[in-house]
């Protein structure tokens, strides 16, 4: 099935949906890094389909055939936690783009992520604007036309019984951990289906949990064993988490699979100080990491914090190792792409700077996958 990426970064959703079976007849994306990188993987054609450029310039009228799919993040600058928080207001939403790409192209499906932060309460009236443009596309927005008046219009047009839907949109909030990303990355994804086609989809259901990972690691103990480690003990407030455990599942494991950790993504690969780190694609020490307050580092036995991008360069917290002594250090690039599901072939390129926020803003490859998968099959239905 054919596919048009927006906003690709990095790569990381172009590259699940690739694998799930799409192919992307144009890949649209602004940074010359993040295009340096498209260009060095060879799943992207090596960057043969790919526009360095703005999408606001982009022409889609070069993208003959039909499309099956749009894809793609509109920065999450506008509604980040971390950021200005300018929302609508802020040059970089690009979700008009996104929903011109829809318009132009009237693709089956689209697949559209941003950031937990779009559901503010301070953003509640944008985040239902963004859903009815992406219901009804073609009712476009006029020349100099306030937002709030748009979104008027778009509700009389809704309400009223003689003008059929064009998208049916979900929105769902879903954290990557539960489908086996070692983050806790928690994202919201709108994905739309064609009014005409009825492809009977449903979000992807958890394949993990926190609860299996609380059981493998302070009931069973099968988590320390998995590593060769002496089996610890619950204390404090996980005990508590514990004891409600026992008691809903009794002596049955629980269904899902257990979060993976920092631990369970990295175990096999060297120190990265050591000479054996070169043999591993861009697995680079990087110094300089401390803690100061509010910056921990992540957790070696929990999946990792949220990597971020970081507006003025890479942040501390979410972006180190924290080991049992209370050590940090900096992830390394290579270690960062495997918290972000990347494979290990996966080439980066730029500096350190600009690949840690390549790989902050990316979507992890796996959950993209996931996504995908599901769109595909009912799609193909």
């Amino acid at each position: 099935m054919n596919s048009i990426e927006l906003f690709s970064g990095g790569g990381g959703l172009a590259l699940g949906l690739v694998k799930s079976g799409f192919h992307h007849k144009a890949i649209v994306e602004l940074n010359k890094n993040a295009c340096k990188t498209i260009r060095a993987n060879s799943v992207f054609d090596f960057g043969r389909h790919l526009y360095e450029g703005s999408v606001v310039n982009f022409d889609y009228k070069k993208v003959t055939g039909g499309i099956d799919l749009i894809a793609g993040g509109p920065p999450c600058q506008p509604f980040s936690l971390g950021g200005k928080a300018k929302g609508n207001e802020d040059s970089r939403d690009m979700f008009p783009q996104a929903i011109r790409a829809i318009r132009e192209k009237r693709p089956k499906a689209f697949i559209f992520e941003n950031v937990k932060g779009l559901m503010r309460k301070s953003f509640s009236a944008y985040l239902e604007y963004i859903t009815l443009q992406l219901q009804y596309p073609s009712v476009t927005k006029n020349i100099n036309e306030p937002w709030e008046k748009h979104k008027s219009r778009l509700e009389r047009h809704n309400a009223h019984t003689d003008h059929p839907l064009e998208y049916k949109v979900t929105c769902k909030l879903v954290n990557a951990a539960d489908y086996g990303v070692p983050q806790k990355r928690e994202r919201l994804f709108f994905i739309g289906f064609r009014s005409d086609i009825d492809p009977d989809w449903t979000f992807p259901k958890p394949t993990h949990s926190e609860e299996s990972l609380i059981w493998d690691k302070w009931i069973s103990g099968d988590y320390w064993t998995r590593h060769n480690l002496p089996i610890q003990i619950a204390a404090g407030k996980m005990l508590k988490k514990v004891d409600n455990i026992r008691k809903k599942y009794h002596l049955l494991k629980p269904q899902s699979l257990p979060w993976v950790t920092v631990r369970d993504a990295l175990y096999d690969l060297p120190d990265c100080e050591h000479k054996d780190a070169s043999n591993y694609n861009q697995h680079v020490f990087k110094s300089g990491a401390k803690i100061y307050p509010g910056h921990t580092g992540s957790y070696i036995d929990e999946p990792s914090k949220a990597l971020k991008a970081g507006a003025h360069g890479v942040p501390g917290g979410e972006n180190m190792i924290r080991y049992e002594d209370g050590s940090v250090r900096y992830y390394t690039v290579r270690e960062s792409a495997r918290i972000q599901a990347f494979p290990d072939d996966y080439i980066f390129e730029g500096s350190w700077g600009e690949v840690m926020r390549q790989l902050g803003n990316a979507v992890p490859a796996k959950l993209a996958e996931q996504i995908g998968l599901s769109v595909f099959a009912a799609l193909e239905r």
